[in-house]
């Protein structure tokens, strides 16, 4: 009877996952003429082709979906092991890579950040600033920060960090100019600073209070992608901005902001970290979740661990 080697469905798992030879490669720390190797060998043993091979990428057989559950089963019993050894160590170590909004890093966990260094040296902690959406396993990341609605996944688990409450805000030096609106309508006159979607189009507003709700998209000659610099511009006098109450509460206290139309609200925000779904959780990625939550929770809905994001939504 031919025998297999377990590893080498670990080996084609990788692939599957990272999408090419490379990635698995590296997520493995073998050669990548290893990878390929061992999966030409898979596939001689079985008789069939798991994966279609051109210069551009890779493609999954329908005979290589089929074996790909087993192999992901064979991949998440050897996460468990490791889990299991990196949960019995006495304090978190290894390297720990993390993806999360430049916004997040900067006005919210600068502070958390280097006290978690400090009390975990032995975890080299790489982080990700970039505002792309990182593939948590053909990447190889340990945890992702992504705001909103996540969709379903069998594969990676999600943690509810915060929900962000927002309004407008503008600096008191703008509003003494150009007058504060009293009602959303008047936001039209006034200069706004508007966040760019995914799509690349301005963001419009939408404004409720109790019943009432009003949407539009104010005009403005400065858009762009980064709530950190909304804020900065708003501080300068630029005009008026929607963001996260969270994010600009530090700039209302020391007088440098001011509510608009505080009787009005924006949608929510939610957090979620998102993880992969490991039956054991490694010693230093709970310990980065811990810290996340003691630094987000204060005066936000927070903890909340939930079945996952697609993997490549996450």
């Amino acid at each position: 009877m031919e025998q297999y080697d377990p590893a080498d469905l670990l080996i084609f798992a990788r692939v599957a996952e990272g999408g090419s030879f490379t990635a698995a490669a590296d997520r493995l720390g073998l050669p990548k003429s290893t990878v390929s190797r061992r999966i030409s060998m898979l596939e001689e043993q079985l008789g069939e082709r798991l994966l279609l091979r051109t210069t551009r990428r890779l493609t999954v057989t329908e005979f290589g979906e089929a074996l790909l559950e087993h192999a992901r089963q064979v991949a998440s019993e050897i996460d468990a092991v490791k889990a299991l050894a990196e949960s019995r160590q006495a304090r978190p170590s290894g390297r720990l890579r993390v993806s999360m909004p430049s916004d997040f890093a900067n006005l919210l966990l600068t502070d958390a950040l280097a006290a978690f260094c400090a009390l975990h040296p032995a975890v080299a902690l790489e982080l990700d600033l970039s505002p792309r959406r990182v593939d948590l396993l053909g990447e190889n990341f340990d945890i992702a920060i992504r705001m909103g609605e996540l969709p379903d996944d069998t594969v990676l688990a999600a943690r509810r960090l915060a929900v962000f409450p927002a309004g407008l805000y503008a600096a008191p030096a703008y509003l003494a100019e150009h007058g504060e609106p009293e009602r959303p309508d008047a936001l039209n006159q006034h200069r706004a600073l508007r966040l760019l979607g995914r799509g690349g189009a301005p963001l419009g507003w939408t404004l409720m209070r109790g019943e009432e709700r009003w949407q539009g998209t104010p005009p403005g000659s400065i858009t762009a992608n980064s709530p950190e610099l909304m804020i900065r511009l708003a501080r300068g006098g630029a005009g008026i901005t929607a963001v996260p109450d969270y994010f600009a509460a530090p700039y209302v206290r020391r007088g440098e902001l001011r509510r608009v139309l505080a009787a009005w609200c924006l949608p929510t925000h939610t957090a979620w970290a998102v993880f992969p779904g490991r039956r054991l959780m490694p010693a230093k990625t709970r310990a980065f979740l811990d810290m996340l939550q003691a630094a987000l929770g204060t005066g936000t809905a927070a903890g909340t661990e939930t079945a996952t994001p697609r993997s490549e939504d996450a």
